[in-house]
């Protein structure tokens, strides 16, 4: 296919030798197949930041570091170079959440390079070698429900024993490669012990995980894992080998995590009604 004006850069410098064709375009990119010698990676192509709100914006962003005192300021005042350190800022936390939670052995695509505003990873397969379909896309019996639940919920531990919540993990940002999900989609990562709303969105995107595969096994619409593992981590109690029970069990003077988990449930209700008139729309 003709290549794309911002993946031409890319070219001219030797990353990347041809574009397949596109993959995905959501709110956040443009997601391209392209070659680089005999390999097949992916490219990610960062769209101008129009769709995320303020409070969104603030959530997400605080307490996250940026190169200098003078960016900062600019940021704060939302000038015309703040909006640009901003929009950097954001695209580089999906880099530096990949390369950290690829170490750490969290199953995310491979990142290889980022430049010009294009991030170069895995591209993630299938069984058949094909590009893999989102989770939202695939239909699961009860005990594969349970076996991807369970190993979504690992991978969330893993995570934040790395230090890092996830913040906006559902079936839409879940790949299902050959050998299990990958998760992806990653510039909203929030520093899990420098945010406050770090407990919050961890239970929201354990919610979403309990939800959606609890329409295909019943049974884990009564757990309570969220709770359980953020009460660990809170206690240094949580490793990757913790075994988690789905059971809670509130601790006199601990966070009202039943209210958190009401406005998660509130908020998964908002960005359900927010879906079905994109839809509508559509």
């Amino acid at each position: 296919m003709r290549i794309p004006p911002r993946l031409q850069p890319l070219v001219e410098e030797g990353l990347i030798d041809s574009v397949v064709r596109q993959l995905m375009s959501g709110k956040e990119a443009m997601v391209f197949v392209v070659r680089l010698g005999e390999d097949t990676l992916c490219a990610k192509v960062y769209k101008e930041a129009t769709h995320r709100s303020f409070r969104q914006a603030v959530d997400y962003t605080e307490n996250r570091k940026v190169k200098n005192s003078r960016q900062a300021r600019a940021m704060a005042k939302g000038t015309k170079f703040g909006k640009q350190a901003m929009e950097a800022a954001w695209q580089s936390a999906e880099v530096d959440a990949l390369y950290r939670l690829a170490a750490a052995g969290v199953r995310v695509p491979t990142p290889y390079n980022f430049a010009e505003g294009v991030l170069l990873m895995e591209l993630v397969t299938d069984a058949e070698g094909d590009a893999a379909p989102r989770l939202n896309d695939v239909a699961f019996d009860e005990a594969d429900a349970i076996a991807h639940h369970a190993t979504l919920l690992r991978e969330v531990v893993r995570m934040l024993c790395a230090g890092v919540v996830h913040g906006d993990l559902s079936e839409f940002n879940i790949l299902l490669a050959g050998d299990g999900p990958v998760i992806i989609d990653l510039p909203q990562a929030v520093d899990a012990a420098g945010n406050n709303h770090a407990a919050r969105m961890l239970l929201r995107d354990v919610a979403n995980l309990r939800a959606f595969f609890g329409q295909f096994a019943p049974a884990l619409k009564t757990t309570r894992y969220g709770e359980e593992i953020w009460q660990l981590y809170q206690h240094g109690a949580l490793t990757v080998e913790t075994p988690l029970t789905g059971l809670y069990q509130p601790q006199e003077g601990a966070v009202d995590l039943q209210a958190v988990m009401r406005e998660v449930e509130d908020a998964r209700m908002e960005e359900a009604a927010r879906v079905l008139r994109l839809q509508q729309a559509g």
